[in-house]
């Protein structure tokens, strides 16, 4: 009987595109919920696939404290948070959402 063998799943590995990353994110957002740990956890693994080491650069923040903050274990800030989204070239649009009764 052969052995299988596993691996943890990285989702950096497979957003391949900017089309993949923004489906990624999107669907991200619509998963969360008030989860904001999660949206940064998600930040985080679009910053891997593009290249943390630039993204650092790119936010003038050091390598370690992004990739703190980027864990989904830290707690960044929301200027950190835009100067990210900045960075990545990504752009956050609005939507009406129908009201809950």
């Amino acid at each position: 009987m052969s052995t299988l063998k596993l691996r943890k799943w990285e989702s950096a590995e497979h957003l391949k595109t900017e089309a993949d990353m923004a489906d990624y994110l999107d669907a991200c957002f619509q998963e969360a919920g008030h989860d904001a740990a999660f949206i940064a956890k998600a930040l985080g693994h679009i910053a891997r696939a593009r290249g943390m080491s630039q993204l650092a650069r790119d936010t003038g923040l050091d390598r370690e404290s992004l990739d703190q903050a980027l864990s989904g274990e830290g707690n960044p800030s929301f200027a950190t948070i835009l100067k990210v989204i900045s960075a990545l070239g990504i752009q956050l649009h609005t939507q009406d959402q129908p009201h809950r009764s």
